[in-house]
């Protein structure tokens, strides 16, 4: 198996962060996540992947500090979790898992929590695979999200979603309505470019919300703070690539 290593302050600006490092469209965004990883690591944040180049990594942190409406004291906060490709079906997601749980176990952490979709959700963790790893499904929500906890405290209590979240609806209830933070390099030009275009071609007001802070992510009607797109108020999709016009009519009914 190919060697592991973790970003630092130190080595991030030579060291790539897996996605869109030959996209050229998204290079501003690409700058974003790497300034938001380097805050991040204030807190306490882990980014490790694969010593290639190629997308097998994962991200987590203290759960307090987390960019996710959850209550979840003394948990490790598991965010981007993915390994693609040639790496797939090789022992790489696990060897990544036992890490974090390694980690979680040193800093005598009560365990390790997630969010994903019941049904797999685009640019999220499998719920399918993470139960067949121990986890288990702790809440569910109506617009489809779950948060899954492996509790190495058995005693511990279960990780909530937020009150913000529970109705599965956003405050603006007109048009298209898309959520979004630096913590994924494909946004920034995806929001404020191919989004802005698809829903102007279509006539569709389009607001955009940046969640800036840790505050506004755990206060956000999103579990999905990477990224989540409202139609009229309900919740569509954390498909970041139905900004594209070419993939928008499939996600969003008319």
């Amino acid at each position: 198996m190919e060697n592991f290593i973790n970003l630092t302050k130190e080595n991030i600006d030579k060291e790539h962060i897996c996605c869109a490092f030959s996209d050229k469209k998204c290079t501003n965004g690409y700058n974003l996540k790497k300034e938001w990883l380097k805050k991040e690591f204030d807190n306490g944040y882990t980014f490790r992947r694969i010593d290639a180049r190629a997308k097998v990594f994962i991200e987590y942190g203290p759960a307090e500090k987390g960019w996710a409406p959850i209550d979840a004291p003394n948990y490790l906060l598991i965010n981007c979790f993915w390994v693609s490709g040639q790496y797939k079906g090789k022992g790489y997601g696990k060897e990544l898992l036992q890490y974090a749980i390694d980690d979680a176990v040193a800093l005598k952490k009560d365990g390790l929590v997630t969010i994903a979709g019941v049904s797999k959700f685009h640019f999220m963790s499998d719920a399918k695979w993470l139960q067949k790893q121990g986890f288990e499904i702790c809440e569910k929500l109506s617009s489809g999200f779950c948060l899954l906890v492996k509790k190495i405290n058995k005693n511990a209590d279960n990780p909530r979603f937020k009150e913000s979240v529970q109705s599965g609806e956003c405050p603006e209830k007109e048009g298209l309505v898309a959520y979004y933070s630096d913590r994924c390099p494909y946004t920034d030009y995806h929001i404020n470019q191919s989004l802005q275009e698809s829903a102007s071609k279509r006539n569709i007001p389009l607001k955009t919300i940046k969640l800036s802070t840790t505050e506004e992510a755990q206060a956000s009607p999103t579990p999905a703070t990477l990224f989540s797109l409202f139609y009229n108020g309900k919740f569509v999709t954390t498909d970041i690539s139905v900004c594209m016009d070419s993939r928008f009519d499939k996600a969003i009914k008319i």
